[in-house]
């Protein structure tokens, strides 16, 4: 199966679940998100890798038109939805990948993703996409969960995320996620880090996946017998697996010229 294939494959089996994720909608994060776009007028936008459209519904508050592109069909549905409750009409829902986006250059004022780096499996060509299609002047802002700075805390948090979601490629470290950005010609305006407290059995059940939960958890809780923390506060609380992933958010903005 190519990673296409397997990102559409998980996020059809996820949609319910991570739409309703306490976690994920937690509004806190999406207020944070938002304030990063700053208060000027965001125009034309685009939501890469829209997801249930938890940062599409507020955008379309703000923007003059959205359009909420996503992979999975399952997933534009619960955006749609989302935006429907929202009561706001000026989204369009786009199904395909972040790899070739099918749009024309320098077609948006402002373009967003979240929570969707550590799927891509060429960041760097989605990120080059990403700088195609926005305008001179235009603002990005990014948001991802990222992990340790330290080489080998960084691989085993990895590892821990592919077993639970096939579809994970890498959380990169802080440096890296910033280093990558700046390299593809965004000027950053501005950084923001924050851990989000996380519980095992709540993360692991998004997944749908019993099978794949129950041997993940037997590798936790060993882990956390051998003192390690895997770079994510990996630990025990009242017989309770308990971590954190820790937000990268930028604000970047492509020169006017």
């Amino acid at each position: 199966m190519d990673h296409l294939s397997r990102v559409k494959q998980e996020f059809s089996r996820q949609a319910e679940h991570f739409a309703t994720s306490a976690a994920i909608t937690d509004q806190e994060q999406t207020d944070r998100f938002i304030e990063a776009l700053g208060t000027g007028d965001l125009g034309t936008a685009l939501d890469v890798a829209c997801g249930p459209g938890i940062i599409t519904a507020p955008l379309a508050l703000r923007a003059r038109e959205v359009v909420a592109f996503d992979l999975t069909p399952e997933m534009l549905s619960k955006a749609r939805q989302r935006c429907g409750n929202a009561g706001v009409s000026n989204v369009e829902f786009k199904e395909g990948s972040a790899t070739e986006l099918p749009f024309a250059d320098r077609s948006f004022d402002t373009v967003v993703t979240r929570l969707s780096m550590h799927h891509f499996d060429d960041p760097r060509r989605v990120l080059d996409e990403i700088w195609r299609v926005l305008k001179p002047g235009g603002s990005f802002v990014v948001a991802d969960v990222i992990s340790s700075e330290l080489p080998e805390k960084s691989a085993l948090h990895n590892a821990i995320e592919v077993l639970r979601d096939p579809s994970h490629i890498r959380m990169l470290p802080g440096s890296e996620f910033l280093s990558l950005i700046g390299e593809v010609g965004f000027t950053v305006v501005s950084t923001l880090t924050w851990d989000k407290p996380r519980e095992f059995e709540e993360w692991a059940a998004i997944v749908d996946d019993p099978m794949r939960v129950a041997p993940l958890r037997v590798i936790a809780e060993a882990l956390v017998r051998l003192g390690e923390d895997a770079g994510m506060g990996l630990s025990l609380v009242d017989g309770r697996l308990v971590f954190f992933h820790r937000w990268y958010l930028a604000a970047t903005r492509k020169p006017a010229r």
